[in-house]
């Protein structure tokens, strides 16, 4: 097994030790589910992210550039002279404008909950203009 594709499981495996305990969490209802939210769904989408990056890297028979696998397709290194884009690589590509894959890459905030909650005492602060 390669290093990328090694790298790839482990960043699922780690995705999924994260929503195991997101799932945990929210059926412990001890803590409200967007603050769930926001404490879990930012490292399993860097998780995720990162799992596709080292996919990415495994299929076009690249290295990453900087240590850290990219995000989407753009993010691959540019193609030694003489290599053609892999029809996995192009179709990766198409995904990633719509369904699924595209809803992963998409740059989201993650959900705030704009009503105090019994026993918060946190309020948001005013706008500074």
């Amino acid at each position: 097994m390669s290093l990328s594709r090694a790298q790839a499981n482990h960043g699922l495996y780690l995705a999924k030790i994260q929503l195991s305990g997101w799932r945990r969490a929210l059926a412990a209802q001890d803590v409200p589910a967007v603050i769930l939210t926001q404490a879990y769904l930012p490292a399993v989408r860097e998780h995720l992210l990162g799992a596709y990056g080292w996919f990415l890297l495994e299929v076009s028979g690249s290295e990453p550039l900087s240590g850290k696998p990219p995000h989407d397709c753009a993010g691959l290194p540019d193609l030694t002279a003489g290599r053609v884009v892999s029809g996995e690589i192009r179709e990766f590509q198409q995904l990633e404008t719509g369904g699924w894959l595209a809803e992963l890459l998409c740059e989201r905030d993650v959900p705030v909950h704009t009503a105090p909650m019994q026993g918060n005492l946190a309020v948001a602060a005013p706008e500074l203009a």
